[in-house]
């Protein structure tokens, strides 16, 4: 969250309301608006920009003295993985070092960085997985990462990446355990 003071101008709008349900942000890190994808780079660059969390843990573009609220297709940061190995976000910048990675039950990675939980792309997905290693170093094959997604806890088999465990996770726990609104409402009046 940002903690610069409010430019003097927008001090002239005092009670510009919030807006919630035009904007969204897609899975693979694509910005929406009322369900359309937004291609315009000038656009897309000002939300990148202006991309934070308040407070309830809500993610919001600030526009002037309006705040746009996001609903999420998943998490707040979209992750790719770049060829260099490191890990970037959505928005453009260095996501800083993964200290831990899961995978949920719909086989879809989610790394957590400095700058917080984040899905990787699923077109960087085959890459992370290949990646993947056994307690011997072979490859994690489709089988073993079927049984780490469903399989009892007593018999999940330990897969690592970059000498970090793969765990499993489930998608509906992810928001919760993180701290963040996937899709941000008004605050009911008292």
């Amino acid at each position: 969250m940002s903690d610069a003071p409010v430019p003097a101008g927008a001090k002239r709008w005092p009670n510009v309301p919030a807006c919630y349900g035009w904007l969204s942000l897609d899975r693979r890190g694509g910005w929406r608006l009322q369900g359309e994808p937004l291609t315009h780079a000038g656009l897309v660059a000002f939300l990148n920009a202006h991309y934070e969390a308040d407070e309830r843990g809500a993610w919001l573009v600030n526009n002037g003295p309006q705040k746009v609220f996001a609903r999420l297709d998943y998490t707040p940061w979209v992750l790719r993985l770049e060829t260099d190995g490191r890990i970037s976000t959505h928005t453009g910048i260095d996501a800083g070092p993964v200290d831990a990675l899961y995978l949920d039950e719909e086989g879809s990675a989610l790394l957590h960085t400095a700058r917080g939980i984040g899905l990787l792309d699923d077109r960087d997905l085959p890459r992370l997985l290949a990646e993947c290693r056994l307690a011997d170093d072979s490859p994690a094959d489709d089988d073993t990462l079927m049984a780490l997604m469903t399989g009892p806890e007593a018999e999940r088999p330990r897969v690592r990446w970059r000498e970090l465990p793969l765990q499993p996770i489930r998608r509906n726990e992810v928001a919760a355990r993180f701290g963040f609104v996937p899709d941000p409402a008004p605050a009911a009046e008292p």
